[in-house]
């Protein structure tokens, strides 16, 4: 097979791959203008207009992309004052690097260079549409954090925030959900119930998990399928189903029952993270500690959980954040005692619309990182335990 040479490219070719990353671009600020027909092609046109031009000064790189960061950012300026100005910072840096890493080919260094063109392209728009669509999901989340503390009871930008006006920042939402009675009631009660639940999930997870494991267990797929049912079923069928059958019992409305409700959330999480974790376990360690006189309790502390630690811990986890950011069964099997934080958020949407729930979903997103970095960190350490080089 040929080998695809690493040369530099046509004005032409830069010109319009160019341009379509600026007709991409140019689509968002026109949408946001009021109209995005008119952004693709102002921006398909300026970016794509620089990269015919510049593509033939690849020596004159370095100056070349300061000039377009600069101009950029005095224009932004001009248009829409700081923070147009940095926004026309950033897009001048991407717009500079971007042409002259097409120009110089740059995007193929570090591919096979055996690879066909269409290979080349393929590569690299499935990676953009893995950021368009990442970057679909996380907006919503990085819009909520500076709207948290937004000095006014709005939910939208202030004119002094979009100025970076000090005085359109404030603390104040933060300081009402650590003051306010409700709100601390409301945290308290997700911190007791949100424990106790991770505790039966990953008890009766780990538990399951290590049991369908054994190829003797009969109907092992079948069980599977009802244990991980509820994260098949939607919420609402399986709060409803809860709420009838807790009523029967004895058990809606307690807190016993809010637990309960959340550890059967939980367990599907639990069980797919250690079974996971046991496939790479080796089976002899067991039956070594048993011919060596250890019965099956402290074979399993002593051997087979250091080695699935890390597949508990992050099934415990993702069942503590299952848990804490529930709110539809909580609605149906819970009672007024039992009001969680997402519920009262729920409410406070729903009858008062209070900016406090920016700053506490500002909190549960922070917390929700952090266990997420820990279960990473986890997984790391469970791939390097079973041999494994962590990708």
């Amino acid at each position: 097979m040929a080998l695809t040479p690493v040369e530099n490219q046509t004005p032409g070719f830069v010109a319009l791959v160019a341009a379509a990353a600026g007709a991409f671009f140019g689509l968002f600020v026109g949408t946001a203008q009021g109209s995005g027909l008119l952004g693709v092609l102002i921006g398909a046109a300026l970016v794509g207009g620089l990269g015919f031009a510049l593509a033939g000064m690849r020596d004159q790189e370095r100056p070349i992309r300061w000039v377009l960061i600069a101009a950029f950012a005095v224009a932004g300026f001009v248009m829409g004052g700081l923070p147009a100005a940095v926004m026309g910072l950033l897009f001048g840096a991407f717009v500079g690097w971007f042409i002259f890493w097409l120009s110089t080919s740059r995007y193929r260094v570090h591919l096979a260079p055996y690879l066909t063109p269409g290979q080349v392209l393929w590569h690299y728009t499935f990676r953009v549409i893995c950021g368009a669509i990442f970057i679909f999901l996380i907006t919503p989340i990085l819009v909520v954090m500076p709207l948290s503390f937004n000095a006014q009871d709005f939910f939208t930008f202030t004119p002094e925030m979009i100025r970076f006006d000090p005085k359109g920042y404030s603390l104040k939402h933060y300081r009402d959900f650590f003051t306010n009675a409700d709100w601390q009631q409301a945290m308290w009660n997700s911190i007791k119930i949100a424990p106790m639940a991770t505790i039966l999930s990953v008890g009766f997870g780990t538990l399951a998990a290590i049991g369908l494991s054994q190829p003797h267990v009969p109907f092992r797929r079948a069980i599977m399928a009802i244990l991980i049912s509820p994260m098949i079923v939607p919420l609402i069928i399986s709060a409803a189903g809860m709420y009838f059958f807790y009523s029967r019992i004895g058990l809606q409305g307690t807190y016993f029952g809010v637990v309960l409700a959340h550890a059967a959330l939980g367990i599907p999480f639990v069980i797919i993270t250690v079974t996971a974790t046991l496939v790479g376990f080796d089976r002899s360690l067991t039956r070594a500690a048993a011919n060596m006189g250890a019965g099956p309790v402290t074979t399993f502390f002593r051997v087979q959980m250091p080695l699935i630690l890390p597949g508990v811990i992050s099934g415990g986890l993702f069942a503590f954040i299952t848990s804490f950011d529930e709110v539809v069964v909580v609605l149906f099997v819970g009672s007024a005692g039992q009001k969680t934080l997402p519920w009262q958020m729920f409410i406070g949407l729903r009858e008062q619309i209070s900016p406090t729930i920016l700053a506490v979903a500002t909190i549960l997103v922070v917390v929700s990182i952090c266990l997420l970095t820990v279960v990473e960190m986890l997984r790391r350490r469970s791939e390097r335990l079973r041999g494994m080089s962590p990708s």
